[in-house]
């Protein structure tokens, strides 16, 4: 059974259809792409995938369990979906930490390891409102694999990266390939997804084909 099945799915805002009969399959341990210009329906299809939208017809199942019925969201499942949000007036370990108290699945060290692979520093007592960009990024990233999930959906996880922050974001997620995870990602850029993914879909008006 493929980890990840869409299946015929439809998604409308009123009159308007953002996403046309979506049909894919994902194999656990795989990284796949989502390639596409803005509006293309890539958050859509994403967010559809996390619970975080209903499907207006057809199903979506993860780890054999369908979303919006048997769970709300996808179990062990690790998310950047558009900019992370984050409470600026904190440093960003006191953030993940306020974060991951929500399900008490790890503790302080485990908070620290994720924070250092996402190449930060955890006693950084610098504010979130003084970071740079590619540091709310790469804070953001620390936060969805800080628990250790299954699963992770990325929506463009190189926004604001320096040329070695893309280099240390891609030697990341390689490794948690390594690891058996599976990751769904989109990104505007042709070499992250080149380098990355084992299967891309390209997304227009809604619609995807290989």
């Amino acid at each position: 059974m493929p980890y990840i099945e869409i299946e015929h799915v439809t998604k409308k805002f009123g009159g308007e259809t953002v996403l046309h009969d979506i049909d894919i399959a994902m194999e656990q341990g795989n990284v796949y792409g989502i390639s596409g210009n803005n509006g293309s329906g890539k958050t859509v299809l994403m967010k559809c995938i996390c619970g975080f939208l209903p499907v207006t017809s057809g199903r979506i199942r993860v780890n054999g369990k369908r979303i919006g019925i048997d769970i709300d969201f996808p179990e062990s499942m690790g998310v950047i979906i558009e900019t992370p949000g984050f409470l600026t007036n904190i440093s960003g370990m006191r953030n993940l930490e306020i974060l991951a108290g929500l399900q008490n699945k790890i503790g302080r060290e485990g908070i620290r390891d994720a924070i250092l692979k996402a190449g930060l520093d955890p006693d950084l007592k610098k504010a979130v409102s003084k970071y740079s960009l590619g540091m709310r990024q790469r804070l953001g990233i620390a936060q969805a694999i800080m628990e250790d999930p299954e699963f992770l959906i990325l929506d463009e996880p190189f926004n604001g990266l320096d040329k070695h922050g893309v280099a240390d974001i891609r030697k990341l997620l390689l490794g948690l390939k390594a690891q058996g995870k599976t990751i769904l990602l989109a990104s505007h850029n042709s070499e992250d997804i080149r380098i990355l993914c084992d299967k891309v879909y390209e997304m227009d008006g809604g619609r995807i084909s290989l």
